[in-house]
């Protein structure tokens, strides 16, 4: 989707927020990766990503497209929860010296690293695509994936191998 579509998808969402389930599932991915690498608790991140679409959906008629990907200014929403998520725990610590450290500000290119690693991904063959998101976003086993997709332990693996492949190359000539 080109940086058109996405301002016109955005300017559709703000007349009409039914079309929000497009942004959300457009950016759905990225915003758990990005939390889930921070927070590194599962619930947690899921928590706060449903944190995250809630907050833009409420103020989405105050978001301005400024040039930036929509994607870049979900991610800001993020990070600022992230950081109020960890101001509530460091109050409620008793009897601590530790308060957790405020996560580092986002790199922009990391950023834009993830959102390439994302469009990659959804590109994938739709089996490949749900064998990468079930093993490395939601964190499950080939055991499980493979009950799932109803495929053996040995499939599951091949796939994510393939995918594996795939994406490394895609991201080598990205980067070229």
């Amino acid at each position: 989707m080109s940086d058109e579509d996405e301002r016109l998808l955005v300017e559709a969402a703000q007349r009409d927020p039914s079309r929000f389930a497009e942004l959300y599932e457009r950016h759905f991915e990225r915003v758990y990766a990005y939390v889930v690498c921070r927070v590194r608790d599962r619930d947690a991140a899921e928590d706060l990503t449903s944190e995250v679409f809630h907050k833009a959906l409420a103020n989405l008629g105050r978001y301005e497209w400024r040039g930036a990907p929509f994607g870049a200014w979900l991610v800001r929403i993020a990070a600022n929860a992230i950081v109020d998520r960890l101001k509530r725990t460091s109050r409620e610590v008793v009897d601590s010296d530790r308060v957790p450290d405020a996560p580092a500000e986002p790199e922009a290119t990391a950023v834009e690293d993830w959102a390439i690693v994302f469009r990659l991904i959804q590109d994938l063959p739709p089996d490949q695509r749900t064998v990468v998101v079930a093993r490395y976003i939601e964190e499950r086993s080939i055991k499980e994936v493979a009950a799932q997709l109803n495929r053996s332990e040995g499939a599951i693996k091949q796939l994510q191998l393939r995918a594996l492949q795939t994406l490394r190359s895609r991201m080598e000539g990205a980067n070229a």
